[in-house]
């Protein structure tokens, strides 16, 4: 996510780059230069710097020339995929299924977090102290207010929806006096500072924080996780299928291999994972995202529009 004094660099950068494609380039071509964009999960100096020695790596070891592009939102990271503005991509679970869907992209890895798993969970956040609970949360008073995730977030919207609130036949809109889409980050300071009264997140975002700057680790400090959703799958490493197959080994190749060297290049590079919260990168493909597409849908039935009470079928002509 983006903190707002970035946010107007970001989206003008992401803006520019969507803006600046000139002719398309022909399905078959890979650029002189590959840009290997994430999501500014917290905001972009942070970002860059988690990612930007991961990114050096690469083009010491490949001899690629690679760029690193923070997209601002989900929404600029799917659709520089698919103009083929970016070739290489992060994703969380639920835009990398997007991705798939209408990039022409494909997953060829996938990330194990430092705690060994592969796993994360979406997580409601309250303010500490304040008393509230799941139970009372849940009653759907329309006395509260609510912080929801990107429409694109897997843990964000996706996982509350699927695991909260599709369970009850209810939706955000139905419980909350007030309902504010935002990244992570802006979500965790909001809840921390009494703006909204529950927020979604993440565990592993709750890991960064705890890290992170002095002021996430103050406003994190101030919160507690008050539901946590089921295990889903962590986030992928794609790229684009009409990458040349020669540049997808060397992606491929670098990113399974990367932080299993020896000596002190492998120090330097296990150092750098643990800067990501990540401990390897493991082989994977398009399928280990089938638990995503089935809650997938689960968001798409609680999103839906309900039909009206006094709908009639349509008579045959």
């Amino acid at each position: 996510m983006i903190s707002r004094r970035f946010a107007p660099v970001a989206a003008l950068a992401a803006l520019t780059l969507l803006a600046s494609c000139g002719k398309p380039q022909p399905a078959s071509t890979t650029p002189a230069e590959l840009k290997f964009s994430v999501l500014s999960a917290q905001d972009g100096a942070s970002m860059t710097g988690y990612w930007q020695p991961l990114i050096d790596d690469l083009q010491k070891q490949t001899g690629l020339k690679v760029k690193l592009f923070i997209a601002p939102n989900y929404t600029v990271l799917i659709q520089a995929m698919a103009a083929n503005q970016t070739q290489a991509a992060w994703f969380s679970a639920l835009p990398a299924v997007e991705a798939i869907q209408r990039a022409d992209a494909t997953v060829f890895a996938r990330t194990i977090l430092d705690t060994g798993v592969g796993t994360y969970n979406s997580v409601i956040l309250a303010k500490k102290g304040s008393g509230l609970t799941i139970d009372k949360l849940m009653k759907c008073d329309k006395t509260l207010n609510f912080g929801i995730g990107d429409p694109q977030s897997t843990t964000g919207t996706l996982a509350p929806l699927a695991f909260l609130f599709k369970p009850h036949n209810l939706t955000p809109q139905d419980c909350f006096k007030t309902v504010r889409s935002a990244q992570h980050q802006p979500n965790m300071l909001a809840v921390a500072n009494g703006l909204v009264d529950a927020a979604t997140n993440n565990s592993t975002g709750l890991a960064f924080y705890r890290s992170g700057t002095p002021e996430a680790q103050a406003a994190v400090a101030k919160t507690e996780v008050i539901w946590t959703s089921p295990d889903i799958p962590e986030s992928a490493m794609l790229y684009r299928k009409d990458l040349d197959p020669a540049v997808q080994a060397k992606l491929r190749d670098f990113f399974i291999s990367y932080g299993k060297a020896t000596g002190p290049e492998g120090d330097h590079q296990r150092q750098v994972m643990a800067t990501l919260k990540y401990s390897r990168f493991d082989a994977a493909d398009d399928s280990y995202l089938a638990p995503v597409i089935e809650l997938k849908k689960v968001g798409d039935a609680v999103n839906a529009p309900a039909a009206p009470a006094n709908a009639t079928a349509p008579k045959a002509p």
